[in-house]
């Protein structure tokens, strides 16, 4: 029951739909009618206000820090579950119709997290992509691809087989996104939609 309570309690939390929240209070309606029509950090960016964008940024990354974290020092196990089940509920949340974000913060802070110098890792390599290629999707691709081999390195198997996890997800939720990287009709971070 304690487990199954956790995990409830980590996906509510995940599904707190920072970015259509926030837009909707600054009067920008539904960030769901513009751009890629995601809830994300890239697509508040296509709104052109850069402090909602890096807000929402912040407030997805912290609620899988802030989860794991919480287990940790509180918890007697359930790490992994509640990483999971956080990350779960941003990507699912099942007041938007399980329709969510697509993973790449809360999944960066779930890395934190779990492993601090795995979270900088994957974050400094998403920044180093992004301000090459100016794709945020390349970007977290790239990251998602890389982590569990960080993760094993950083940390151990366990680790590991959780970035997979979650990275298979992140891979999923932009299949989309890979469709127009392979046609050439990906935008790029900052145009406005």
């Amino acid at each position: 029951m304690t487990i199954f309570l956790l995990c409830v309690t980590a996906y509510l939390l995940g599904a707190i739909p920072f970015g259509l929240l926030l837009t909707r209070a600054a009067g920008l309606g539904d960030i769901r009618a513009i751009g890629s029509g995601n809830i994300g950090a890239t697509n508040v960016l296509r709104t052109g206000n850069k402090g909602l964008a890096a807000a929402t940024l912040l407030l997805d990354a912290l609620k899988g820090t802030a989860v794991v974290l919480f287990v940790r020092y509180y918890g007697d196990g359930g790490v992994f579950l509640a990483a999971i089940s956080v990350f779960l509920g941003h990507l699912f949340p099942f007041w938007l119709g399980f329709k969510g974000g697509k993973g790449v913060a809360t999944g960066l802070g779930v890395f934190i997290g779990v492993c601090w110098p795995l979270g900088v890792f994957c974050c400094a390599v998403w920044l180093a992509v992004a301000l090459v290629v100016r794709l945020s999707s390349v970007a977290a691709l790239t990251v998602f691809a890389l982590s569990p081999f960080a993760a094993w390195y950083f940390q151990s198997w366990k680790t590991s087989l959780l970035a997979v996890l979650i990275g298979a997800l992140v891979f999923w939720t932009h299949r989309a996104n890979i469709a127009r990287l392979m046609t050439g009709k990906e935008p790029r971070i900052g145009k406005r939609g």
